[in-house]
């Protein structure tokens, strides 16, 4: 069996990850590998996959503005070219929204993770996917509103490494994590842990766009150097190893994102090192934090202050077993699995004895 997986342009797939759907992509990778079948991924260079890596240039620019992103674009299709012509590929599996103007050929079944919400894609572009790819998506409420323009389609939710839950001291601060961009929204957490009296630490990355580098110039970077009563922290990106031991340390994860998130790998990653989640409810946090008991559910600054306050009331084992009952990887590569070989029987009946397992 030979996958080619389709990478967003701008991070890299590896060790180092940021965003979810790059993680997602990654543990698909990983998945095909053990299982001796052939991954082929497109993806910017730097990335790092377990399969054959067609990587992509970037724009040697602290800043990247429309024409870089139609530079990147057409750089990409190129890529995607080479590793189709590379050899026989059974799957095109698309997990970017940025493959803008790229014409499969209709031999090959393509399945498209949307990732994003709905809104965020270019909708006539996507329309041309129809009736030829598959989609698939990530969370409930993504689908009610995805129904409407991609049909009804399978949901596989996101999924985490669930590890045995191991007691751990936890220290006095409040960790934030991913992108640092104006819809995740990461100042409001700062602010709540200022009126909390909670020292907050946030782990991510600032991409090169001037959006979010002016947001972090404008709303984060203040208040890293206010020095009020609580010293925050800007850590940047985290190792995979610093990233699993600042999460089993922290009392809470903070995640006052304002974009109508899909899922969310960093509140499955909390929940499964034990720690409680403190989020907005905004997409599909309130089908991943059960309020009141695996975290809390709240409405603006003050009240995700409020509910620093009460965050050692909410049981660490409860948080672990819900992330193991609903949340780990094997359940989402399963999942993907079954629905690579669904595709494959209905759109190349010739493929059908192509078997994918799991390696222990």
């Amino acid at each position: 069996m030979r996958v080619l997986s389709i990478a967003y342009p701008f991070a890299p797939v590896g060790p180092n990850l940021v965003g979810g759907a790059e993680q997602i992509l990654w543990d698909l990778d990983q998945a095909i590998v053990a299982a001796d079948d052939r991954s082929l991924v497109v993806a910017c260079e730097g990335s790092r996959p377990a399969g054959e890596l067609f990587a992509v240039p970037l724009p040697k620019r602290g800043t990247l503005d429309e024409a870089d992103g139609a530079w990147c674009r057409k750089e990409f299709h190129a890529a995607v070219d080479r590793a189709l012509a590379s050899e026989t590929v059974d799957l095109v599996h698309v997990h970017s929204m940025d493959l803008y103007g790229y014409e499969f050929s209709p031999e090959i079944p393509v399945l498209i993770t949307l990732h994003m919400p709905v809104e965020w894609y270019e909708q006539g572009t996507m329309r041309s996917y129809k009736g030829h790819a598959h989609f698939c998506y990530v969370s409930e409420s993504q689908k009610r509103a995805g129904v409407p323009v991609f049909g009804d389609a399978p949901v596989i939710e996101n999924g985490v490494d669930v590890l045995p839950l191991h007691e751990v001291k936890r220290s006095d601060f409040a960790l934030v994590m991913g992108r640092i961009c104006p819809e995740k929204n990461a100042h409001s957490a700062l602010e709540a842990g200022t009126k909390a009296s909670m020292r907050v630490v946030i782990g991510g990355q600032v991409y090169p766009y001037r959006a979010h580098q002016e947001y972090f110039e404008e709303k984060i970077a203040p208040q890293l150097e206010k020095g009020a009563d609580v010293r925050h922290e800007f850590a940047g990106p985290l190792t995979p190893e610093r990233r699993q031991q600042m999460l089993a340390e922290a009392r809470c994860l903070l995640h006052p994102t304002v974009a109508p998130e899909t899922s969310s790998l960093v509140a499955m990653e909390a929940l499964a090192a034990g720690t409680p989640v403190i989020a907005y409810r905004s997409g599909a946090l309130p089908e991943i934090v059960e309020d009141g008991v695996t975290g809390f559910l709240v409405n603006g600054v003050d009240e995700m202050a409020e509910a620093i306050g009460k965050v050692d009331a909410i049981s660490p084992t409860a948080c672990h077993e819900a992330a193991e009952r609903r949340f780990s990887k094997r359940r989402m590569v399963e999942r993907y699995f079954d629905l690579y070989r669904r595709i494959l029987q209905e759109g190349a009946p010739h493929q059908c004895r192509a078997q994918f397992s799991i390696a222990s």
